[in-house]
């Protein structure tokens, strides 16, 4: 789950648990928001940690690489 998804779910969780008034049969959509909201910190939480461990996107394409090229042999001495 990327930090978009993460995001994406704190709205839908927040909104779930705050804003709606509605009523459902089996269904507590109060329950269900805090449920959505927490996998959502949780999944943000992870991200970040792996975000970290990786150095972040890009690490390993933009960065430098040194080439050593070989010189002619030096003659022998005498």
């Amino acid at each position: 789950m990327g930090i978009g998804v993460s995001i994406f779910l704190i709205a839908v969780g927040a909104i779930l648990a705050f804003a709606v008034n509605a009523e459902a049969n089996g269904i507590d959509l109060q329950t269900v928001g805090w449920i959505v909201l927490a996998v959502g910190v949780l999944g943000l939480v992870l991200s970040m940690i792996f975000w970290s461990s990786w150095a972040g996107p890009g690490y390993f394409t933009s960065r430098r690489r040194t080439y050593v090229e070989e010189g002619p042999a030096a003659p022998p001495p005498y």
